[in-house]
């Protein structure tokens, strides 16, 4: 007979409660005639919530609905808004993640072309561990022009003269069309570059005629026959598109290296078919590898190859450094092919606009400054960091985390979160639910109308513009001329609290040729060096 205490647990008394009310407020109903209605719409409010709790009682997927039927709601709800609460009345300017505040603040000042100075000092503690800093000079220079923040990448009549700044690979489809079109509007305003991401080139990518790096990914969408594999044809009529600046070849990226992708059937509309050229009524398959080649050598035979149709455009690829003898694999092939790429991206871990699983997210991949001084030293070591350019994409907001990946070896940059925050993004991290407030990852057309267009382009554009404004102040500060004389011993690290490095100390230099003719001398890389064969991305030994 125990159950008929249950009644009047705490737990269960917000369901009693609402039988009780129901059974008043329809009792009074029929005796307070003036006040009829309102009492017979309380009752029939107490009688949803009744049907609720019953409901919560009877329902096996939730063990705690069943124990506190009604109020358990709360739960949830306050699950669903436990973001918005962190963000905007518990978060400090340091502290949020991915991005702080301050770092997005910054943003969206620069975007709007508000005051984006701080009063009263730095909120860092100066000497906590991992506080960097940039030496500055007694004799600082004149701030250079933006015009001068280019970089020359390729060679020929073909070659591009690219931005410092660019905006990092995002598909249509990850993000709405009205984003799209704002960053590429914007792009053309500022003059530089769009990286399409492998989803392929859509017409919103083409609509305000802005530079674009096409990105083949390992479904080949754009260049794909029916089969599934790279159609050259395909690939030569999309890349003489004069539009089409550079292409780029992408092995991995950040948010989830090594893993691949699916886009369900269901999720194939008509417009997607068009653009990736895969069939309705089958699954969108990103293979977790290419089926084109298979060996360091086959992979600068198939950017020869995207250069070749391409016209001559500039050919690289883009990845996230892995295993360190695969990357030391691809320079030996080159070495043995004679085949050089004329840009390679080095994606950090920290990147990442997509949705991936949690375990790949934050374990998988090497960080950026790592993989690309990695990347860097490795070209140098071979006597080839002359003839390769190399961007650098992964949580690049400002000019001061501009400045610190081009001290390690990047010829530009490309950031993809600082460019939605530009155009609208507030940090939700609902990209993947299809529910972004601002519309810009939504492709709900009610969502993504809140994104206009001309406004959002000119935030675009104002962004790049300060961004490269504030970093050639920056490298004047430094008594430097322009950011790519920056050097890893202009930087410094609390290593600990009595212990200050520079980055060249913490990021190992080599000398031009030192791979070659002494790899042993090299402590980071003799053992990537002796694992690494040009005929084979597997261990040697």
């Amino acid at each position: 007979m125990s159950f008929l205490r249950y009644p009047f647990e705490p737990r269960y008394m917000a369901l009693t409660s609402c039988v009780v009310l129901t059974l008043v407020f329809a009792a009074l109903s029929l005796r307070w005639l003036p006040y009829a209605d309102m009492l017979e719409l309380l009752a029939v409010i107490m009688a949803g919530l009744v049907a609720l709790g019953i409901h919560d009682l009877l329902q096996t997927r939730h063990a705690i609905l069943r124990n506190y039927p009604i109020v358990a709601h709360m739960r949830f709800l306050l699950e669903d808004i436990r973001p918005e609460l962190r963000q905007y009345f518990f978060e400090g300017d340091k502290d949020g993640a991915p991005f702080p505040r301050d770092k997005r603040a910054i943003v969206y000042q620069r975007a709007k072309k508000e005051l984006d100075k701080r009063p009263f000092g730095t909120m860092y503690d100066v000497y906590q561990e991992q506080y960097e800093w940039l030496h500055h000079s007694i004799a600082p220079q004149a701030a250079a022009p933006i015009e001068a923040m280019r970089v020359e990448i390729g060679i020929g009549p073909q070659a591009h003269s690219a931005s410092l700044l660019n905006i990092s690979a995002m598909s249509y489809g990850a993000l709405s069309a009205n984003a799209i079109r704002s960053l590429n509007k914007g792009a053309k305003a500022g003059r530089f570059f769009h990286d399409t991401g492998e989803g392929g080139v859509s017409p919103y990518h083409r609509e305000f005629g802005g530079d674009l790096v096409w990105e083949l990914g390992s479904g080949y969408f754009g260049a794909r026959n029916l089969a599934g594999g790279f159609d050259a044809t395909l690939f030569a009529e999309a890349a003489a598109d004069p539009q089409i600046k550079m292409v780029e070849l992408k092995l991995s990226q950040g948010a989830k290296p090594g893993h691949g992708g699916v886009l369900p059937a269901a999720k194939v509309t008509e417009e997607i078919s068009r653009i990736r050229g895969v069939p309705m009524g089958q699954d969108c398959v990103s293979p977790a590898s290419h089926s084109e080649f298979s060996t360091p050598g086959g992979l600068l035979e198939f950017v020869a190859r995207m250069r070749e149709l391409s016209g001559g455009k500039p050919a690289g690829f883009k990845l996230c450094i892995g295993h360190p003898w695969e990357f030391m694999a691809i320079c030996k092939a080159m070495l043995e092919t004679g085949i050089t790429p004329d840009f390679i991206v080095i994606d950090g871990k920290e990147g990442g606009t997509g949705a991936a699983p949690l375990e790949f997210m934050d374990h998988v991949g090497m960080p950026l400054r790592d993989g690309l001084s990695f990347a860097h030293n490795a070209l140098v070591g071979v006597g080839l960091r002359d003839k390769i350019k190399i961007g650098a994409s992964g949580k690049i907001t400002s000019a001061f985390d501009m400045a610190k990946v081009m001290a390690l070896g990047a010829d530009w940059c490309n950031a993809a979160r600082g460019f939605m925050f530009a155009v609208g993004c507030i940090q939700a991290q609902s990209c993947h639910t299809g529910l972004c407030p601002t519309g810009v990852t939504s492709q709900d057309p009610a969502r993504q109308r809140a994104i206009v267009v001309p406004d959002k382009a000119e935030r675009v554009a104002n962004f790049h513009h300060n961004t490269l404004h504030a970093l050639a102040e920056l490298v004047a500060a430094a008594g430097l001329s322009h950011p790519q004389d920056l050097r890893p011993h202009h930087f410094q690290r609390r290593a600990s609290s009595d212990r200050v490095i520079s980055f060249a100390e913490q990021y190992e230099q080599v000398k031009s040729g030192q791979l070659l003719a002494d790899p042993a001398s090299s402590p980071h890389f003799r053992e990537a060096w002796a694992l690494s064969s040009a005929s084979s991305f597997a261990r040697v030994g």
